[in-house]
């Protein structure tokens, strides 16, 4: 059985990152914004409202696509 893959993905440089759903749609449609930190092991962390998927440069999730 495949996985669901993510609504986005975006590669970050940093292993922290600030969400809040907007982006395509305004800020008033978005969510609370969220802070989130990649864990090194895993290489990607993932929102929690709005399933969006952070991927760490160079870490073990960064796979070419």
């Amino acid at each position: 059985m495949s996985s669901i893959p993510p609504p986005e993905t975006f590669k970050i440089k940093v292993p922290q990152v600030a969400c809040d759903g907007s982006g395509a749609v305004s800020p008033e449609l978005g969510h609370p914004r969220v802070y989130l930190r990649v864990d090194p092991a895993v290489g990607f962390v993932e929102c929690g409202y709005c399933d969006r998927r952070f991927i760490l440069e160079g870490g073990p999730a960064d796979t070419p696509s």
